[in-house]
């Protein structure tokens, strides 16, 4: 019994070590791969395209991104599990990396198509969105906000101000207001206008990594 107890805890362990590599990477990835490169390369060209948009749909580039995902666990971290205890810590090692990406996945697709449930969910929306429409060289880490306290980019404001035409769907009424229980969290700024000059704007801003304007 005590063997298995301390079995499962260390599967843990490595699992839990394996899913913080990936909150580290998620940090890392988001600040310089995709934010400071301002457009070159496809990962931070289609990222800052998001921003753009605020908007989230299944493509081709995710599963590029699983790809990637999938080749490092397998090629790194199996590979450092196994040198440092075995290959059993190898697997796990690799699977908390996949199931770290799949967090914080699941949660980023989330925050642009549902309204929040809990305390986590509210938390998190309002996390990325300050890094959306406030400062987006802040809160780069989507799913935790731990190595933005590290590095010092985590950034909290009492209430977020989005542009009307970059508004989440979930966060509007049936006239395109703001819904009253999501007031003390947001507040709807500018015109709901999306001309040919505003896209240039919101693009050349998105690109630099500068908030849109209202």
């Amino acid at each position: 019994m005590t063997a298995t107890i301390s079995n499962v805890l260390v599967a843990a362990l490595c699992i839990g070590i394996g899913m913080n590599l990936w909150f580290l990477a998620e940090y890392l990835l988001h600040r310089f791969a995709m934010h400071h490169l301002h457009g070159r390369g496809i990962m931070s060209r289609e990222h800052l395209e998001h921003h753009v948009h605020s908007s989230w749909s299944f493509d081709v580039t995710h599963l590029m991104s699983w790809t990637g995902v999938a080749v490092v666990g397998g090629l790194l971290w199996f590979p450092v599990g196994w040198a440092v205890a075995g290959t059993a810590v190898g697997i796990l090692l690799a699977i908390g990396w996949a199931l770290g990406y799949a967090f914080y996945e699941f949660h980023h697709a989330r925050c642009h198509l549902a309204p929040p449930r809990g305390r986590y969910g509210r938390w998190v929306r309002r996390h990325h969105f300050q890094h959306h429409f406030g400062a987006p060289m802040s809160n780069h880490g989507v799913s935790i906000p731990v190595w933005d306290v590290v590095f010092g980019t985590h950034r909290r404001v009492e209430r977020i101000r989005v542009p009307r035409r970059l508004a989440l769907p979930w966060m509007l009424d049936a006239d395109g207001e703001l819904r009253p229980e999501f007031t003390t969290d947001y507040e709807l700024v500018g015109r709901d206008v999306l001309d040919e000059r505003q896209a240039g704007i919101d693009r050349a801003r998105a690109f630099a990594s500068v908030a849109p304007t209202d």
